[in-house]
């Protein structure tokens, strides 16, 4: 009895050890296959790795490549633009150089004027000395030239009237005029001065008294520059006071006189806003 149970006991033993190794050596294949395709991952993770390592380091060259392509794009096209702005540049210094140059010109034109102006006025005084030296002054009771006041010259006195009417001190500016009138009637700057009384007396509004100072510059100095310009504001006093007629008379007698000059041009608007054409003659239809 004893001995089947022990044989009883050995056959279950050896079932289970049989049973037992079985799973053991399953379970050493499941590990195996396991550490098989763990490695084929490993292998291919490497292989992944290596592939990315490239590509980074090929967009890493390109990258440099890129930058080193738009730095040299970038000199090339700084040295263009300054090698087209260099002759932009030069003009811009030469224009500079003319600007100077003109004011520079501009200011010895401004000083000779000045200069030929108290030339002018020193050769009319000149001549005064000499008529008064040759004429001496007539007896109380008989008419002759006024002498200019001791001291009073014709610079002086032109200098001092044009510094009074550009400071807008007309008032001051009219006597000073009208006295070197007067006194040095016959000097270049006379015209002018016979202007600026009529220009003066039209800016108050006072329009007779400057037709007679604009027609006296038209009867006594008929040959001067001056001449149109008085001529032109006497059209417009001749306006401003009705005359119509008289207006276009002026008008036209300018621009029959004086063609092509400005004051041409402004008659002509001037005949326009008139209503009138810039010819005296009648028109083919007014003649039929």
């Amino acid at each position: 009895m004893k001995f089947v149970r022990l044989a009883f006991l050995l056959c279950v033993c050896a079932s289970f050890s049989f049973g037992a190794s079985k799973e053991i050596v399953e379970l050493q294949r499941d590990v195996a296959i396991l550490q098989d395709q763990v490695r084929q991952v490993q292998r291919t993770l490497d292989e992944k790795m290596a592939q990315l390592t490239l590509l980074v380091q090929q967009t890493q060259d390109n990258s440099s490549k890129a930058s080193s392509s738009v730095a040299n794009i970038q000199s090339s096209v700084s040295q263009s633009v300054g090698q087209q702005l260099q002759p932009v540049l030069g003009l811009g210094n030469k224009v500079d150089s003319l600007t100077d140059n003109v004011r520079g010109l501009q200011s010895s034109i401004g000083d000779l004027n000045s200069r030929l102006s108290q030339l002018d006025a020193k050769v009319t005084d000149l001549g005064n000395k000499i008529t008064l030296s040759q004429n001496p002054p007539a007896a109380p009771g008989a008419t002759g030239a006024a002498a200019p006041p001791p001291g009073m010259t014709a610079e002086s006195a032109w200098t001092n009237a044009e510094r009074d009417r550009l400071g807008g001190n007309s008032d001051l500016a009219l006597k000073e005029y009208q006295d070197y009138l007067t006194y040095f009637p016959n000097t270049d700057y006379a015209p002018s001065a016979q202007f600026y009384v009529g220009q003066i007396y039209y800016n108050r509004g006072d329009y007779d008294n400057a037709l007679k100072a604009l027609s006296a510059v038209e009867e006594r100095y008929p040959d001067n520059p001056k001449t149109r310009s008085a001529m032109y504001l006497k059209g417009q006093t001749l306006v401003k006071t009705g005359d119509r007629q008289g207006a276009v008379q002026e008008f036209r007698q300018i621009m029959s006189k004086y063609p092509g000059t400005e004051e041409a041009r402004r008659s002509s608007q001037q005949l326009k806003a008139l209503g009138v054409s810039a010819s005296a003659k009648p028109s083919p239809a007014r003649r039929r």
